[in-house]
């Protein structure tokens, strides 16, 4: 089996790269939207309780339904390729990042803002200053679990077209070959847990007090 694998690895070498590269191109692209969407209504959400039901009900509603359930919906509006894929990947992406940005600005200490009042913040300063920092670890960790489940996820969009590393684990299950199942489930585990490791990098780099 091992030696299968590796034979096909080293024929396709650059059909795999161009695989891995649609795949991070389409799901970059989906946290991309799902990330204004959730941190823009994760925040009317955290500022207006009332409005937190009718804002993050639809997407959780939506999250129960599976992603290729989702694909097979919008086929007949958007057809085929990356735009039904990236939307069905967006929908998936935006519960973590829209329930994240809720809790953190919730859980912003009431005394940072009257300290930031008191000393003549404006709404804006405060909000910039003091609000966006203080969630960004819980945004930034919704954003992380968003990114593992969406590439995860984009292996779907090759059965719609949109390429990604799907491709080889539909041919092997095409061809009843186990070795390309093993290669693409491989990669996809792989390129998941590697962006989870590049995302809590950055994390790092730009919350460092938080990791001292």
């Amino acid at each position: 089996m091992f030696p299968k694998m590796l034979e096909y690895i080293q024929n396709n070498r650059l059909d795999i790269l161009i695989q891995i590269r649609d795949h991070l191109l389409i799901s970059l692209l989906a946290l991309l939207i799902a990330g204004v969407i959730g941190i823009l209504c994760g925040y009317a959400a955290s500022r207006s309780p009332k409005s937190e039901k009718w804002i993050s009900g639809p997407f959780q509603v939506l999250r129960v339904v599976p992603s290729l359930a989702i694909l097979v919906l919008l086929i007949p509006v958007m057809g085929t390729g990356v735009k039904p894929a990236v939307t069905a990947l967006t929908i998936l992406a935006v519960p973590p990042v829209l329930l994240n940005t809720i809790v953190g600005f919730r859980g912003v200490p009431g005394f940072l803002v009257e300290c930031a009042e008191g000393i003549g913040m404006t709404e804006k300063q405060i909000l910039w200053k003091v609000r966006v920092p203080q969630a960004m670890p819980m945004i930034l960790a919704g954003l992380r679990t968003a990114l593992i489940e969406v590439v995860a996820s984009a292996t779907l969009a090759a059965k719609i077209g949109a390429g990604g590393l799907g491709e080889i684990i539909f041919t092997g299950l095409g061809l009843n070959r186990t070795d390309l199942l093993l290669i693409g489930g491989i990669a996809v585990a792989v390129l998941s847990l590697l962006c989870g490791f590049v995302f809590e990098r950055i994390g790092r780099c730009m919350l460092p007090y938080k990791y001292v």
